[in-house]
């Protein structure tokens, strides 16, 4: 029940019936309006601080905070790095979106994007070498990637799922090969768009994504 309000609640600080400026109505309005007891109130209102979507302020009062990409996406990150079913949903999303934004970069590409692209691939490639982390290259490429598509809508989403991935991403690169597998499949994608060939460009992101796939699900196994 208490998980049922909370999302309720979070529906109406979305469409700005319960404005961020404006202490939340009391316990008691608020159980009347939902027909709910106080004490449910009381645990969504604690489901809801959890998650950094409300504040008390001593003497004033329970209210909504500035909605951000990050706090709306911090509790669906970390429960995406526990739920098994719920990693292999979000690498559906994958499959479907990213072969997309690369198609799209591919028609839309300028030699400016390739060098970012070549540049971050470069770098990773160097970071593994040194044995250094290459997170921060594994998620600058799909950024710069949607980037080149020109499209404000797709980048937000890529910042999104690149938001979403970041856990998971520290946990699959510490795997055997992962780093690797990465690079060639990022160099896959890179030499597509360099061809100016959609088709190509979103086959090569699909496999990327497929062998991320396969390396989890043997992780998996072996765990």
């Amino acid at each position: 029940m208490a998980e049922e309000i909370a999302d309720r609640i979070r529906v109406l600080m979305l469409d700005g019936t319960l404005p961020s400026g404006r202490a939340l109505p009391g316990e008691r309005l608020l159980a009347e309006r939902f027909g709910v007891s106080r004490g449910s109130i009381r645990d969504a209102f604690r489901i809801l601080e959890t998650m950094g979507l409300l504040e008390t302020r001593h003497g004033q009062g329970t209210f909504p905070r500035e909605l951000d990409v990050n706090r709306l996406v911090a509790p669906i990150a970390s429960i995406l790095t526990y739920q098994k079913d719920l990693r292999e949903e979000l690498l559906d999303v994958r499959r479907m979106f990213e072969p997309a934004v690369a198609r799209a970069a591919a028609a839309r590409v300028t030699d400016e994007d390739l060098a970012d692209l070549q540049r971050i691939v470069d770098t990773q490639r160097r970071k593994l070498r040194s044995g250094g982390s290459t997170l921060m290259e594994d998620t600058a490429f799909h950024a710069a990637l949607a980037r080149a598509t020109r499209n404000r809508v797709v980048m937000r989403i890529m910042g999104t799922l690149n938001d979403l991935l970041i856990e998971s991403r520290r946990q699959t690169l510490k795997q055997r090969g992962r780093p690797e597998r990465s690079i060639r499949g990022h160099e896959a994608v890179v030499a597509a768009l360099r061809r100016r060939d959609p088709e190509a460009a979103a086959r090569a992101m699909h496999t990327h994504i497929d062998q991320i796939a396969e390396l989890m699900q043997r992780a998996g196994r072996e765990s």
